[in-house]
């Protein structure tokens, strides 16, 4: 690996308090580098590590976040407006001289027609476009945010149980570590995506969690219909051939976060 970067040049990170950005930091700041974190809101600066607030989507406070950076790790986002952030991001960087600029994607972006999947493949696009040497790496969705969605979906008195939706979720810290790989290598365009190691359908995931807290939970099955339906059935959300798997499973996500906290409120 030939590293791209030395301590004495600036790296900016945008989402650098999110879930994947609290674990990118702290290995960027060991690597010796000196950050800037874009952010929203006023926080005071860290050893090695500046603060500037400022706002993607309106445009605002980003080309005086770019002063003397060389690279960026773009892994802010939302649920809307990611595509617009990315295009004023890569803009920014153009006219400021960026020479990489590393950017946290979804597998089947370019395939699964739902907006917001469809917004990532446009700022896909507009970092490509900017001219910028870039990075794009697509990742599965991370254990956290199948949490998130198996959590809300298990308070329902019955499971809605979608056919044919399939995941392949991975481990954050694995996206974290492989993030950080690539902002000390060169550009390299777009790279293997990085997926979980094994598939599972939702009904799998949510019984996984069930037994996990204990519960038991009536199901519906239920089909998507549509572009949509057909996208996710063929599996577009997934990459079993030349993904790059992670090595944390499922299972082993949820008995640490589930099973833990279980144990705790039992315990108390």
């Amino acid at each position: 690996m030939s590293k791209a970067t030395d301590s004495t040049e600036r790296t900016l990170v945008t989402g650098g308090t999110g879930t994947l950005g609290r674990q990118v930091v702290p290995q960027l700041r060991a690597a010796g580098l000196d950050l800037r974190i874009l952010s929203r809101s006023q926080r005071e600066d860290e050893a090695g590590i500046e603060y500037v607030t400022g706002d993607l989507v309106a445009d605002t406070g980003v080309a005086a976040a770019l002063e003397d950076v060389r690279v960026v790790v773009h892994l802010a986002g939302g649920n809307k407006g990611d595509d617009v952030a990315a295009g004023h991001l890569a803009e920014a960087a153009a006219r400021a001289g960026v020479q990489h600029l590393v950017f946290i994607s979804v597998i089947g972006a370019d395939a699964v027609p739902v907006g917001w999947l469809r917004s990532q493949h446009a700022a896909e696009d507009a970092i490509v476009a900017s001219g910028v040497p870039y990075t794009i790496l697509r990742a599965a969705q991370f254990d956290d945010l199948v949490l998130t969605l198996v959590e809300k979906m298990s308070k329902l008195p019955v499971i809605p149980a979608p056919g044919g939706l399939r995941f392949q979720p991975v481990d954050s810290g694995e996206v974290a570590d492989r993030i950080v790989e690539l902002v000390l290598d060169r550009p390299a365009g777009r790279v293997a995506d990085l997926a979980g190691p094994k598939v599972y359908s939702l009904r799998e995931l949510i019984d996984g969690y069930l037994r996990a807290r204990g519960k038991r939970r009536p199901k519906l099955p239920v089909r998507i219909p549509g572009k949509a339906g057909r996208a996710y059935r063929a599996g577009d959300n997934l990459n079993v051939t030349s993904a790059a798997h992670g090595r944390r499973t499922w299972e082993e996500f949820l008995s640490t976060r589930v099973g833990a906290a279980r144990s705790r409120t039992i315990s108390s």
